[in-house]
């Protein structure tokens, strides 16, 4: 086991969808798909649509989210005089995989196509907030599908 680890926050408007410790995270970044470590250099990047995966004991924390930001940043712990790295995560829209059940990924996929029916009608204004929402349920529909046949831990 990697004894040091790095701290990973996920947060979204409405609440803290995870606050745990970590060997490793992935993240899909605007610049590409980044791999923290402990000792990472800080970093600020826009987040990309897709999965964060942390990953603890080689068991991986898949995480859908949608927009936002990242940063990575050196910290220093109370009990510790180590610095430790801190990876925040500051998303529109996140949610563990576990949480997309079949129901909600036929919710989504009915919800996507409507939405895209929505966006034909030139009538509609209100494209950005359809935009947004077509993307949520599309990133659902991919990382459900994504992660359907994988172990991850709930």
């Amino acid at each position: 086991m990697n004894t040091k680890q790095l701290k990973l926050k996920i947060v979204t408007p409405e609440k803290l969808v995870l606050e745990e410790l970590v060997d490793e995270v992935i993240i899909p970044t605007t610049e590409g798909e980044i791999a923290v470590l402990p000792d990472h250099i800080p970093i600020v990047s826009g987040l990309s649509s897709g999965d964060v995966v942390g990953v603890v004991d080689g068991e991986h924390i898949p995480i859908a989210v949608v927009g936002g930001f990242v940063e990575v940043k050196s910290i220093k712990s109370a009990e510790d005089s180590l610095p430790q790295t801190e990876v925040v995560i500051l998303a529109d829209f996140a949610e563990h995989v576990s949480e997309l059940s079949d129901e909600a990924i036929e919710k989504a996929k009915t919800r996507a196509s409507e939405l895209k029916k929505q966006m034909e009608n030139k009538e509609v204004v209100d494209f950005e907030h359809f935009e947004t929402e077509l993307e949520r349920s599309l990133t659902r529909i991919k990382i459900a599908d994504k992660w359907r046949s994988k172990k991850y831990r709930k």
